[in-house]
């Protein structure tokens, strides 16, 4: 037997050592991703930090601060290469933004119309379908709690956005407009709701923004873009929003009408006002001059009276007097 295949099998080992955990021990870590590194199984973690210290959890409540409270780890940026021993794994995360359907199921493709409709119910029991779509990344600051936390963090992040859509949706009422007489449509639930959808698309962007200490997701928007009633009663809607539009109309003219008519009166009582004052003005002038002729004497008050009797009589055809018997 060969003395050298010993040493020969010996080398060959090494090379494959070399090859197999230390070369292969180098990776790097791409410009929209994140890693975190595990030692025998356990992250490595920044000592006595957790997602409690940080903002991300000020929307959680007491009980839920119990619940979702997780270590915070120490993330691996863009780079490299970097380098890992045999018993390290390396974890990485894509945090680009990406964009899935709201009624996206991901544990049931085939939930919710294979996934393009989410049904809800409103205050007035009429069935509706909502479509429309949600921007979400990984969060950089919570990486335990989707890595190692939770199983299929978007699964629950969807179910949770679908359940806080659903109640808002049961209980929405459209604000009241200041001064509102007979607003179009008031009164029945999808025509508030596609009145309000900005109002609705950022009441969700709120109630979803603890998802981020959640789960470690962060919903960037959601964009409710359709709310439809089902066909069978899509033509009698369309029938009381069309008899809506027509008493709003009629509402509508009748007030341009009524303001038009108190313009007018506005305007006709300006017009006799100031007529009555160009009335006024020569005898308060007329009365001005005599008070002031009285002043110099009797005698001046007596002329001037005389003065325009006889501007009087001088214009007059014929003159009438009284003779003293």
């Amino acid at each position: 037997m060969d003395p050298n295949i010993p040493a020969g099998i010996f080398l060959g080992f090494i090379a494959w050592f070399l090859l197999r955990y230390l070369a292969g021990g180098i990776y790097t870590v791409d410009q929209n991703e994140r890693a975190v590194k595990t030692n025998f199984g356990r992250a490595e973690r920044i000592p006595g930090a957790t997602t409690l210290t940080d903002p991300i959890s000020a929307s959680l409540d007491a009980e839920e601060k119990q619940r979702y409270q997780y270590p915070q780890v120490r993330v691996i940026l863009p780079g490299g290469p970097y380098f890992k021993w045999p018993w390290q794994r390396i974890y990485k995360v894509s945090i680009a933004t990406q964009t899935v359907n709201m009624a996206f199921d991901p544990e049931v493709p085939g939930a919710n119309q294979s996934g393009t409709v989410v049904e809800a119910v409103t205050k007035d029991q009429l069935n509706t379908g909502l479509t429309g779509q949600i921007r979400y990344h990984i969060s950089e600051r919570n990486l335990y709690a989707n890595i190692f936390a939770v199983k299929r963090p978007i699964a629950h992040v969807m179910g949770y956005f679908v359940s806080v859509l659903r109640e808002r949706i049961a209980t929405f009422e459209a604000p009241a407009a200041p001064g509102a007489t007979d607003p179009s449509g008031s009164g029945i639930s999808i025509n508030d709701l596609r009145k309000n959808l900005r109002d609705l698309n950022e009441h969700m962007d709120r109630e979803c923004s603890s998802s981020e200490a959640r789960y470690g997701i962060v919903l960037d928007a959601s964009l409710i873009t359709g709310i439809d009633p089902p066909p069978e009663v899509e033509s009698a809607l369309a029938a009381i929003n069309t008899a809506h539009n027509m008493v709003s109309s009629d509402i509508s003219l009748a007030q341009a009408t009524a303001d038009q008519r108190i313009e007018q009166s506005k305007r006709a009582a300006e017009i006799e006002t100031l007529k009555a004052q160009a009335e006024v003005q020569p005898l308060i002038s007329l009365a001005s001059q005599l008070s002031e002729l009285k002043t110099t004497g009797e005698g001046a008050l007596r002329a001037y009276v005389r003065n325009v009797r006889l501007g009087l009589f001088g214009n007059a055809q014929q003159v009438v007097m009284e003779t003293k018997r």
